[in-house]
């Protein structure tokens, strides 16, 4: 802001839906800024920007070409808007990672911190638990997410499956979360790990080190939004990882859980391939240990304005018209206004707002919120461009926890100035459950939420163990 004007997997059937016709037509939202996307001939992995959406005009992928994503800092799902039709000839794979293979059974011999290795989680999906080392006292660790497999210590038990929509397999599944309505979208959970220890038992000169091994990774989420039609022909697949292949271990980790995959537009047709199932467990020496832990399935969302759709799936696929794309009444901080003057829709932090020569300091900085409770105080810092910040407390907001807002006057000092709000508030318990998956199951008990202009907002989520997990407010909104 310038003051004065200075510069400044396996296929279990096949699902069919028919529609009438709707009387709106559906819009996916995209700007278009990414352009179109069409990968030629070569797989390729996208970097996930900080908020995990693209926007699109048009996307292709040809037949024999694997699209994947490489996860950003804040694990988003994977949010694809696209203006035109989107055509999947080949595969767009969010799937989780396997265990990694363990290495050397001897304490002293191969590499021991290779073993116990957890798998991955996809793009907004959670990682595997981790296996115990050969000869390490370290304990073996629960699959990571709402519904992370728990880790066994036992000897000759395989850790249990991560679990989504339905429960992973072993002594110990994880629980069971999310909704059909993929809203908001969160990815599958990791399972769990396993304990090293000697086997046979007793003294022999056969007895030798077992290895604990890592659970798999949780399948990542996806939303593919399209304005025109979606001809999937290849492959979507958002599975959760398996444990490690080595068959001569007579104990496994668990499986990740499947993912989610939401696929929206005004016509989705071809007889393409949705799986989101769990990762299987592998393998048990023969004879001995148990083969449970394997992953329970994910959840498939698919909503077409008009028009046949048919599609195998694993598991199977719920049908339903299109709905909102995102997660509506989530926590929100904006500033409005700045001396009657409104903040632009698309800010960019530098020269957005110009206040005139004749305007008089102190100014009044208007603050709205939505979905925090009323009587919220907000603090707003100014920083200027040479000088120190200052930051005033505002009165508390008036309004509805749905829309509040509240006044601050500042001084604005010459020159070019940055300025933040930030507020921190108590969650009700209804909010704080639904927070919990992205805090990796644990009930969120407060948010600070910051807002500037330009920059994207931030909500830091702190636990009841005291945690901090520091989000892209707009990614939540974005229903991940």
């Amino acid at each position: 802001m310038n003051r004065h004007a200075r510069p400044t997997a396996a296929l279990i059937g096949a699902a069919i839906l028919l529609l009438p016709l709707s009387l709106t037509a559906f819009n996916s939202g995209s700007t278009g800024a990414d352009g179109a996307f069409s990968p030629f001939l070569t797989n390729t992995e996208l970097q996930l920007p900080p908020d995990g959406v693209f926007n699109f005009t048009s996307v292709n992928i040809p037949v024999g070409v694997t699209v994947t994503f490489k996860r950003n800092a804040a694990n988003t799902p994977v949010v694809m808007l696209v203006q035109g039709d989107v055509l999947i000839d080949g595969t767009l794979d969010v799937s989780g990672k396997p265990a990694a293979p363990t290495g050397s059974d001897a304490p002293d011999g191969g590499d021991p911190t290779d073993d116990g290795m957890p798998g991955e989680g996809g793009p907004g999906g959670f990682s595997g638990g981790y296996g115990t080392p050969v000869s390490s006292s370290l304990a073996p660790s629960d699959g990571l997410g709402p519904g992370g497999g728990r880790a066994t210590v036992a000897a000759f038990e395989s850790g249990s499956g991560g679990s989504h929509a339905t429960a992973g397999a072993g002594t110990q599944p994880g629980t069971i979360y999310g909704s059909q309505l993929l809203r908001p979208l969160v990815g599958g959970s990791g399972g769990g790990g396993t304990a090293s220890f000697w086997w046979p038992f007793g003294p022999s000169s056969n007895q030798t080190w077992v290895m604990g091994m890592g659970g798999g990774g949780g399948g990542g989420a996806i939303l593919v939004a399209a304005s025109g039609d979606i001809h999937l022909n290849g492959l979507i697949t958002a599975n959760g990882g398996g444990s490690s292949n080595d068959q001569s271990n007579v104990s496994t980790g668990g499986g990740g859980s499947g993912g989610a995959i939401r696929l929206v537009a005004a016509h989705i047709v071809g007889g393409g391939r949705v799986t989101a199932s769990g990762g299987n467990t592998c393998c048990g020496r023969s004879g001995f240990g148990r083969l449970g832990g394997t992953g329970g399935t994910g959840r498939i969302r698919v909503e077409p304005e008009t028009g046949g759709v048919l599609l195998l799936a694993d598991p199977g696929v719920v049908f339903d018209r299109p709905a909102d794309l995102f997660t509506p009444g989530l926590p929100g901080l904006a500033i409005s206004s700045i001396a009657t003057l409104p903040v632009p829709t698309n800010p960019t932090g530098r020269g957005d707002i110009t206040l005139p020569a004749i305007t008089a300091d102190p100014v009044d900085v208007v603050l709205h919120t939505n979905g925090v409770p009323p009587d919220t105080i907000i603090k707003l810092t100014v920083t200027p461009e040479y000088g120190a910040a200052t930051s005033t407390d505002s009165a508390p907001t008036v309004g509805t926890l749905a829309d509040a807002s509240t006044t601050v006057s500042v001084s604005i000092p010459e020159g070019r100035s940055v300025l933040m709000a930030t507020t921190s508030f108590i969650v009700t318990a209804a909010l704080g459950e639904h927070l919990a998956p992205y805090a990796q199951g644990e009930t969120v008990e407060q948010v600070r939420l910051t807002a500037s202009p330009g920059q994207p907002s931030r909500m830091v989520l702190l636990t009841a163990s005291g945690r901090e997990l520091d989000l892209p407010a707009g990614a939540l909104a974005q229903g991940w």
